[in-house]
């Protein structure tokens, strides 16, 4: 597989790519494209999952282009944090398949005061979960991994419907 190949996939299938055309294609399924969660569910979702795992400094839920559904996290640029969250589970995406590792679950990062991780919670959310500085990286992948299952308890049925 080359890499051309492979450009612009994440876990619900290729990214859609704009090219003119004579046919007008009918429009995406909404309940695939569309965020399933209002942004006040989500945001009390966020604040009841930040109150029942702890060490999590906070959590951001943004669509798959890279914007911001809801964000119970002070102190960071959320519109900045959500585009670079769908950058960074794109590259995740790319480089686990070039590793030959399977299909990417999360991405990743450590910095000197605290840990992040992004995750995909359905085809077109993802979780952004910040850790608290003085976790250790076995303790902070347990939290993240709780929160995204809290989270997707509380999407509704109809959302975790991936796309074909």
């Amino acid at each position: 597989m080359k890499a051309a190949d492979t450009y612009g996939q994440y876990p619900g299938g290729p990214l859609p790519i704009r090219r003119p055309s004579a046919d007008t294609a009918p429009p995406p399924d909404p309940a695939v494209v569309s965020p399933s969660l209002d942004r006040n569910q989500t945001l009390e979702a966020l604040r009841r999952i930040r109150g029942q795992v702890d060490q999590v400094a906070g959590l951001l839920v943004a669509t798959y282009d890279g914007l911001v559904l809801a964000n119970d996290n002070e102190g960071i640029e959320p519109d900045s944090v959500a585009a670079m969250s769908a950058a960074a589970v794109g590259l995740a995406t790319q480089f686990a398949a070039h590793a030959k590792i399977g299909e990417s679950r999360c991405a990743m990062f450590e910095g000197s005061s605290g840990y992040v991780c992004v995750f995909p919670v359905e085809a077109s959310l993802l979780l952004v979960v910040f850790g608290e500085p003085d976790i250790t990286m076995g303790l902070f992948t347990l939290a993240a991994k709780q929160a995204l299952t809290l989270l997707r308890q509380a999407t509704p049925p109809k959302a975790t419907r991936r796309a074909q």
